[in-house]
């Protein structure tokens, strides 16, 4: 049976014995990946949020972050970075699961969360360097190293 890391009782929030509570969980989440970019199997996904009251639910707020790799769309070299998704969130009983995450009695799962977060922020078109100037279109030079000196058509 696979673990479930980002599984939590937030039974003290719905009995209003804390007005807010507070959580750090981290844990792998598959599958992360968008076009030329991907969350590493073996990394950690960490979610910091805070849960409130909303009743019959719970408003999560807080951030979900995660390491991020991938191949440079102008160069070709290896990209990367850290994403910081800011998350706001309810859930909620019998919700509409195109606008709010499943509250199962007094547990809640932040994985389906955490992953929406991650896969929204992971750049479509990653960069190695904000002025990444690319190959040479015509040697394939890699112009980040140095200058090409190819013989240019005009």
């Amino acid at each position: 049976m696979r673990r479930r890391p980002f599984a939590l009782s937030v039974a003290p929030v719905l009995r209003h014995a804390v007005a807010i509570q507070r959580e750090q969980l981290s844990g792998p989440i598959p599958d992360l990946v968008v076009c030329g970019s991907t969350v590493p199997e073996d990394s950690e996904v960490a979610v910091d949020v805070a849960l409130e009251a909303a009743h019959p639910g719970v408003l999560v707020s807080g951030v979900v972050r995660a390491p991020w790799v991938g191949e440079c769309r102008r160069c070709l070299g290896a990209a990367g970075g850290q994403i910081v998704a800011e998350v706001r969130e309810l859930f909620e009983p019998d919700g509409d699961p195109e606008t709010t995450y499943a509250l199962e009695g007094e547990q809640v799962d932040f994985e389906a969360m955490a992953r929406d977060a991650i896969l929204c922020e992971l750049p479509l078109a990653p960069l190695c360097q904000p002025g990444c100037r690319g190959l040479c279109p015509v040697c394939g030079g890699d112009r980040n190293l140095d200058e090409c000196r190819c013989a240019r058509p005009d």
